[in-house]
């Protein structure tokens, strides 16, 4: 679901130091098309994550804006999140460094003028948010890093995030060579998806991946072999249980733990996008 932004509402602009650093001149050009559009427009600069934390939990009644990558959106999500004010306005994003793919994927545009048009006259998208029990967020894709993922859907925005996932995923599992014959590695792993057991430690799994999903859900695939059919299900909260085993959470890989379980938070976020 998608609702216009308010034109005129005042902004706080976030310029994370890694896009100033990497490209000073789409920074600038950016903020060219902001001051000359807003009604009211503050620029913040941190030099650190705990800087922008502070500058987002005072920005008043302004609209947060982010220049900068896929990491600088989620550590504003998870700041805006942990200061319960994520619903308050829609999140805008500017992109700016090569690591931005989640962000385009999910329908902010790839040029720096056309986002920036886009934060003054877009409109809010709502966004499901996968939550973990220890704080940490998805949005976009969850793997576990024992194959390439392997979840296929229509939706036009996944096609990015699914391709950036395989090639992470492929250079962190390339499979451990024996004898010179490659032998792909596999994990044991308990899948749950709303309770229902998906897969077991009895035999081993290629791979898994999760995402969100319309009407509040999340999809969630495994697969035991490369060869085999897939399991596919739809769920709230899944559980995934094992040896210290490793998952990529959008563009940051986490572990190993033992034992972890996503929850899914329907239309926990607005981003704003063209119309």
């Amino acid at each position: 679901m998608s609702a216009h932004v308010p034109a005129g509402h005042p902004l706080l602009v976030v310029i994370d130091p890694a896009a100033r650093a990497i490209d000073g001149e789409s920074v600038r050009i950016a903020k060219d098309v902001l001051r000359a559009g807003a009604v009211s427009v503050k620029f913040a600069l941190p030099e650190s994550a705990e800087e922008a934390e502070r500058a987002l939990a005072h920005r008043g009644r302004r609209r947060p804006v982010v220049l900068g990558d896929d990491a600088a959106l989620l550590r504003t999500v998870s700041a805006l999140r942990r200061e319960r004010t994520l619903h308050e306005a829609p999140v805008s994003m500017v992109p700016i460094g090569p690591r931005s793919t989640l962000a385009r994927a999910l329908g902010v545009p790839g040029q720096v003028p056309a986002a920036a048009r886009a934060v003054l006259d877009g409109v809010a998208r709502e966004l499901d948010l996968l939550v973990d029990e220890s704080g940490g967020i998805v949005l976009g894709a969850l793997s576990i890093p024992c194959g390439a993922p392997v979840a296929q859907t229509g939706a036009h925005w996944w096609t990015p995030v699914e391709k950036t996932a395989r090639s992470l995923v492929r250079t962190l599992t390339a499979p451990v060579a024996v004898n010179g014959t490659p032998v792909p590695r596999r994990q044991r792993l308990r899948v749950e998806a709303d309770g229902v057991l998906l897969a077991d430690l009895d035999e081993p799994v290629h791979e898994v991946s999760v995402r969100p999903s319309p009407a509040g859900l999340a999809e969630v695939f495994v697969r035991r072999t490369p060869d085999s059919d897939q399991v596919r299900a739809q769920a709230r909260t899944i559980t995934v249980s094992g040896r210290d085993f490793r998952y990529r959470a959008d563009s940051a890989i986490t572990g190993p733990v033992r034992t972890r379980t996503w929850t899914v938070e329907p239309s926990a976020w607005r981003l704003t996008v063209p119309r």
